[in-house]
């Protein structure tokens, strides 16, 4: 690190033209206040600073200057006989930063006075020392809130980073969810006792994100403009900051270092808000057009020159670059936000809360039962209406009651989360799931998933199923809804499939022709790839919700209400069965994959309560096509095929034709073609790689990848890849992953793996990846409890087919998925009547 007289030789006006003030500066503004006999003692103080400025360092110059001041401070109180002033010194060793500010208690005497302050002493040390890690029934929030009130009204009344800060440490600190949910649920218990209009900001900021998906705010930050902040405020030279990022591969943890070592600051930073923090953010990510960027850098670097000790640097950066890294994913921050209404409320609000020592008093399945009904509710209302600005304000009011999914459930023009679909690896299975039931066959379209709101005013607006508007890249679609809607509808949100097809003739085109499309300022006469939008929900219609009819019900008004336009709106073509009409279902489904689309959903039709019983051993279907196209399904002497089921229950679940938003259920079911092979496949996240070694020594290989945990938010590595990949792919993906960039992260503590490969991915991408089969491993620890307590499950012979655009992170494969093909695997190796696959953890 350069020294402090060379970097002020850097900030001489000569070698750039962004003025720095001096130290020197500083005290000659103070001394032009004296009398005529004072700037006589001021002259020679410049001078001296000026003679010393370029050898000594800025502690030492800063003591000369000091020791010259009390001098001067002495002969001024002997001559105009005032008394004496109290100097304030207290000196620090070399380890600590330092830094020099105006003494506030004796400021009224005396404005002059400075002192030499260690850093460390500028930290929040009263929000450092709660133990908000503490289980939810044994943490005194009331207690630790006051204590904190009366602390935030002497920086300002507004509750401190340094809170929100202690939260992500402890919150990094641990592998265990339930310590991670812990830490949460007392930090807003703090906050919504001590400082309730903070909870909002915290929830932002805790989330990782400034605004909800369908909102086109985005900080707009590159990694040069935190770089220069870092450089700027932090005293770092570019070689400086690359041998921290190498060393630590994380920018959260380089301006933590950074930090450390920083060595002087003229003023004691007022200590930041959370409020003020999220207000930056918005500020940064609203500045648009000329001189946008300046207004950004200027916020980054503030951020950073008002943040108190490391771990708020650490937590400002990664806020920054949106990789908070804490181990908290969506459902996480829902958990807690439902339990801490459970425990406290702000003053004022009228919903009831339940008492500590009685919730401690509490068994656990009962105390669990409690938390469970305002959990539902709360994820309820955020998969309806997916606003923490909404939800949270009106959560504080009334508490995680039903009247939360009216006060904040679903409203026009904001996208409700989209219901999923459970996979099914063929058609028996998917026959067997739905026994006795009634149900529709659709076809599974390769097009882009669209929810359309329209109001009773005639705004449209089109959604994604990640919630991202698409308004403006579907005007066709914008412009045919006063033609499609009937007489009697006012307002609907319905949902469809967008696909791309030929106008005249109605073939259906690839996905990968629908994405050649213009995703922005598209005009309906430049449009050159039309598209057909198929729908098949209604969720909304005139003013009144769908969610809780039956499908059938929706489907009739969809398909009642509505008209049809040939090759632009029609609806999903379909049919209706039972589990008995297998051959027709076969057809079916082989007429979808001829016309190219993916597969079929299928969907019960009606709430049936009081599903059949079925024979606890096996389930009998006719003999048909099936055996011919799933060949180890063999036909008894009868000529009937039986199935084995997974469980020998004689009664099943009720499946419920609801529409669940943010649900995946077997109410709908999906049988794609890539299912119905031989070769099974999973869609995995790549989160860790080694150096490859003779050839491939430039590029990484193998590859580490993983599958979602949904209930802990953690990723857990099921196997390592090094087969199917292109020179061309190995290329591209060690640019995308190179060394030194902001995909490279160091080890996550949100990853399940014991290992240590060279460098970390930053999970962002799913790769589909085929394999032979799956075995229990000692070392993998995906799925680890589905299937044994000890052992988790990997892929032995895993190969690389394609990456997954169409998937986000949060739709890769989970342990249960592993779980579901294992115990398939074993079934078809039992009805082949080959042995199972080796348990001996020789996987990849």
């Amino acid at each position: 690190m350069s020294s402090p007289a060379k970097k002020r030789k850097r900030n001489a006006p000569e070698s750039t033209p962004q003025q720095t003030r001096s130290i020197a500066s500083f005290f000659q503004g103070q001394a032009t206040k004296k009398t005529e006999q004072a700037a006589n003692s001021e002259n020679k103080l410049a001078d001296t600073a000026h003679d010393t400025e370029q050898t000594l360092s800025d502690e030492a110059l800063a003591r000369k200057l000091q020791k010259e001041w009390d001098e001067e401070e002495s002969s001024l109180a002997s001559t105009t006989q005032d008394p004496e002033p109290t100097t304030s010194t207290t000196t620090t060793t070399s380890t600590p930063p330092v830094t020099l500010t105006e003494d506030p208690k004796s400021k009224a005497q005396k404005k002059n006075t400075l002192s030499l302050q260690s850093s460390t002493g500028m930290e929040d040390t009263i929000s450092l020392s709660i133990p908000l890690d503490q289980s939810p029934l044994a943490f005194d929030a009331a207690s630790y809130a006051e204590e904190l009130q009366s602390h935030w009204a002497a920086e300002g009344g507004d509750a401190t980073y340094a809170l929100l800060t202690r939260a992500f440490v402890l919150a990094n600190a641990t592998t265990s969810r339930i310590r991670i949910v812990d830490t949460l649920v007392n930090f807003l218990q703090v906050l919504i006792k001590g400082d309730p209009s903070s909870v909002l900001p915290a929830v932002w900021l805790a989330t990782n994100s400034i605004s909800p998906p369908y909102k086109e705010v985005e900080l707009g930050l590159g990694g040069s403009s935190i770089s220069k902040a870092l450089k700027k405020v932090y005293g770092l030279n570019s070689q400086g900051l690359k041998a921290l990022y190498d060393r630590h591969g994380d920018a959260g943890d380089v301006a933590f270092e950074a930090k450390k070592k920083q060595s002087f600051t003229l003023a004691r930073p007022k200590p930041l808000k959370i409020k003020g923090v999220y207000e930056s953010l918005l500020k940064a990510a609203m500045s648009k057009g000329q001189g946008s960027q300046e207004t950004k850098q200027r916020i980054v670097e503030k951020l950073l020159q008002d943040a108190r000790g490391a771990e708020e640097s650490r937590y400002i950066v990664r806020t920054l670059v949106q990789n908070l890294r804490i181990g908290a994913v969506k459902t996480t921050m829902l958990i807690a936000l439902a339990r801490a209404v459970v425990h406290s409320k702000p003053r004022g609000a009228e919903f009831s809360v339940h008492p500590q020592q009685d919730l401690a008093r509490l068994k656990k399945d009962e105390l669990s039962e409690i938390y469970a009904h305002a959990e539902e509710i709360v994820k309820a209302s955020h998969a309806r209406h997916p606003n923490y600005n909404d939800l949270v304000p009106c959560l504080l009011n009334i508490g995680a009651s039903e009247e939360l999914l009216v006060q904040c459930g679903l409203q026009m023009h904001i996208p409700l989360r989209p219901m999923l679909g459970s996979i099914t690896r063929d058609l028996s299975e998917m026959l067997t799931k739905l026994q006795g039931r009634d149900f529709s066959c659709e076809y599974k379209y390769d097009g882009q998933r669209a929810q359309v709101h329209c109001d009773e005013s005639g705004k449209v607006s089109i959604f994604s199923r990640h919630l991202e508007q698409m308004t403006d890249k579907y005007p066709d679609l914008v412009s045919l809804v006063p033609q499609i809607r009937g007489k009697s509808v006012s307002s609907f949100i319905l949902e469809g499939e967008v696909v791309a097809v030929n106008r005249e003739t109605g073939e259906l085109l690839s996905f990968q022709v629908l994405t050649n499309r213009s995703k922005k300022n598209v005009e309906i006469g430049d449009i050159k790839i039309n598209v057909c939008l198929f729908a098949f929900d209604l969720m909304y219609l005139n003013g009144e919700p769908l969610l809780d009819r039956p499908f059938r019900e929706r489907r009739e008004l969809l398909r009642g209400l509505f008209v049809e336009i040939p090759n632009q709106f029609t609806w999903v073509k379909s049919l209706d069965a039972t589990s008995a009409d297998s051959e027709t279902v076969l057809e079916f489904f082989k007429s979808a994959t001829d016309v190219k689309c993916e597969g079929i959903m299928v969907k019960v039709l009606d709430n049936n309560s009081d599903p059949p019983p079925i024979n606890p051993q096996t389930e009998e279907i006719p003999s048909n096509d099936l055996t011919t196209a799933y060949p180890y399904l063999k036909p008894d002497e009868e000529g009937k095929t039986k199935i084995p089921t997974k469980e020998k229950s004689t009664r099943r679940k009720p499946l419920l034709s609801t529409y669940e938003p943010d649900k995946r259920l077997d109410s709908w079911l999906k049988v794609k073609k890539d299912y119905t092979t031989s070769s099974e496949t999973l869609d995995l996240i790549p989160i860790a790689g080694w150096h490859g070694q003779g050839r491939k020594a430039k590029w990484w290989s193998p590859t580490l990848l993983a599958v979602r945990n949904p209930d802990s938010g953690s990723l857990e590595a099921v196997t390592k890849c090094m087969s199917g990949f292109t020179d061309k792919f190995y290329l591209a993906n060690k640019e995308k992953y190179a060394e030194g960039s902001t995909n490279l992260i160091s080890r996550p503590s949100y990853v399940e793996y014991p290992g240590e490969p060279d460098v970390w991915f930053e999970p962002q991408e799913v790769w589909e990846m085929a394999f032979a089969d799956i075995t229990l491993s000692p070392t993998y620890r995906a799925a680890i409890g589905l299937v044994s307590d000890e052992r988790g499950l990997s892929l032995r012979f895993p190969r690389f087919l394609k990456v997954r655009e169409d998937k986000s992170v949060d739709e890769a494969s989970t342990g249960d998925d592993l779980a579901v093909l294992w115990r398939k695997q074993g079934e078809r190796s039992r009805l082949e009547g080959e042995p199972e696959p080796a348990n001996n953890g020789m996987e990849m």
